[in-house]
């Protein structure tokens, strides 16, 4: 590509990469209805059953049959990951990363193909689509470049204050073994690409599972993976239901770590499985968030507006940074709140294949039925809806053109401070809104939550300082019109959050995230 597509630089991208979207997508419509097979020990594997998807946008649409992993399909990856584990973690540092380079550029290829295969199986818009394509990109590059730049995380230690001996120390990072990999539906390649780019670049083997709602990304990383030459064995993809196959991977023997991307009970479920058996295991769990934004009496309100409607509502609220509590000042709420009403009404709803839709659907049936049911409980309780707050999709009686998808309003709504969804992480497009009086009290409520993923805040430039000393979260942004509490970048924001958040404290893409791969050995060799 001639540009570069990030969250920050691609709002007004060239006309040409709506074209070559539109040739990718004219490419990849033309061979739907395929089967996706399973990738075990570097070859493409008949699974014992195929489960046929369709889009969220289109129930009509079928996207293909997609493999159906088993306990025997487990059983085998895992034990070709065990095998290749040695001779790839011997490889000189230099050859793991140039294999990894190789990946990037591969998915550099293809990644307006993999976006518009995306696009089909998410529901995200083509901008979202491509952003997260380009993002797996430079996770394989940046996880290769850094490993390299610290030479393998090995040190030469002072040798030991002895008389009559030689005694040598280092340090040495070494990797761990067989490693896990859960991806989650809403960001199918990149938070399955950026931890398989990791834990490959340490020295690990991996076995990676992808969502029961979208195993296309999946087998689209491991059609990269395979095409770079990395050995058999060294990567294996498997797709199923993460009660089924997802426990299978937890509890295998084999299984040296895991990094897992989802729901809070299953991320503090696998951490216990991590840490019981026969000795504690490594689990890098990013368990969701529950982000809140501040916004006090000096914020630039245009900028704080543009920045709520694409943190609360892109890709549905569908993501863990996506912001679903906002906390405003009293004096400006109800111009913010005309601005942000404005803004979320004239959102362009439908087919995401379309370059003047903003917003698709919700991911599946569950995520409808749910977002009905929190809409009721907001009304219930004495919510002031402000806009949104019904379906419009499958039946719903709604538009005909979005009758065979998953389609919701964006909704935002004044909620009493006791009702229990200020609490809840709804992964929908729905913005919770407080007036407040007092800027501590503000601060209170925005760190009341067991979650400390994101964070926004708008205000005058001498308060910044003071958001960020007293903000209970891992990543924060203020005065971004490019997202409230969304954006983060590999090379740019590190990614991870606090409190129930995530499980180690290290965020993704940051200086401390490989280590995370490793175990440390002291070596001390007397002469």
């Amino acid at each position: 590509m001639s540009f570069r597509l990030t969250y920050a630089t691609m709002y007004n991208p060239p006309e040409a990469m709506h074209e070559r979207f539109e040739a990718a997508l004219a490419r990849v419509e033309a061979g739907l209805g395929a089967q996706h097979r399973l990738f075990i020990d570097g070859v493409d594997r008949d699974a014992p059953r195929y489960a046929l998807r369709h889009s969220p946008f289109d129930r009509e649409l079928r996207l293909g049959e997609f493999g159906l992993a088993d306990d025997n399909d487990v059983q085998t990856a895992m034990c070709a990951a065990q095998a290749a584990g040695p001779a790839w973690r011997a490889m000189p540092v230099a050859e793991r990363a140039r294999l990894l380079h190789r990946v990037g550029e591969l998915l550099e290829e293809r990644v307006y193909d993999i976006a518009a295969a995306m696009v089909l199986e998410v529901g995200k818009n083509r901008m979202e689509a491509l952003g997260e394509a380009q993002e797996t990109v430079d996770f394989f590059h940046h996880y290769a470049d850094d490993f390299e730049s610290h030479a393998g995380y090995d040190h030469v230690l002072p040798d030991d204050p002895v008389t009559g001996f030689a005694s040598h120390n280092a340090s040495v990072m070494r990797p761990y073994g067989v490693w896990v990999v859960i991806a989650p539906f809403n960001f199918p390649l990149a938070l399955a690409g950026g931890p398989v780019a990791a834990a490959l670049v340490t020295g690990n083997t991996v076995v990676l599972k992808g969502a029961s709602d979208t195993p296309w990304a999946g087998r689209l990383l491991a059609d990269c993976i395979r095409d770079a030459g990395l050995p058999p064995g060294v990567f294996n993809y498997l797709s199923g239901a993460g009660r089924e196959i997802g426990e299978a991977l937890a509890q295998h023997p084999l299984t040296a770590g895991i990094t897992f991307t989802g729901s809070v009970p299953v991320g503090r479920h696998l951490m216990r499985q991590m840490a019981g058996g026969a000795y504690p295991r490594p689990c890098i769990a990013e368990m969701g968030g529950k982000n809140p934004c501040i916004v006090t009496e000096r914020a630039d309100l245009d900028r704080a507006a543009a920045g709520i409607v694409r943190s609360a509502y892109g890709m549905g609220g569908q993501k863990c940074s996506a912001l679903s509590r906002l906390y405003v000042h009293e004096s400006v709420a109800d111009a913010l709140i005309g601005r942000l009403h404005a803004q979320a009404t004239a959102i362009r709803i439908g087919d995401p294949r379309r370059h003047e839709n903003w917003l698709g659907p919700v991911v599946n049936a569950t995520a409808y039925e749910n977002y009905q049911h929190h809409a009721d409980a907001l009304r219930d309780a004495g919510a002031n809806v402000l806009c949104g707050g019904a379906r419009i999709g499958l039946g719903s009686g709604g538009r005909t053109a979005l009758a065979r998808g998953y389609y919701v309003e964006p909704m935002l709504a004044e909620v009493p401070l006791q009702h229990p969804l200020w609490q809840h992480e709804m992964f929908l497009p729905i913005l919770t809104v407080h007036r407040y009086g007092d800027r501590d009290e503000a601060m209170r409520l925005a760190n009341d939550s067991p979650m400390g993923l994101t964070a926004g805040f708008y205000g005058g430039t001498d308060e910044v300082s003071w958001f960020h000393e007293h903000i209970e979260a891992g990543v924060t942004y203020a005065n971004r019109p490019q997202g409230a509490t969304t954006g983060a970048w590999p090379g740019y924001q590190p990614f991870g959050g606090w409190k129930g958040s995530g499980s180690s404290g290290k965020a993704i893409a940051s200086f401390h995230y490989l280590a995370q791969y490793l175990r440390e050995q002291s070596r001390t060799v007397v002469e």
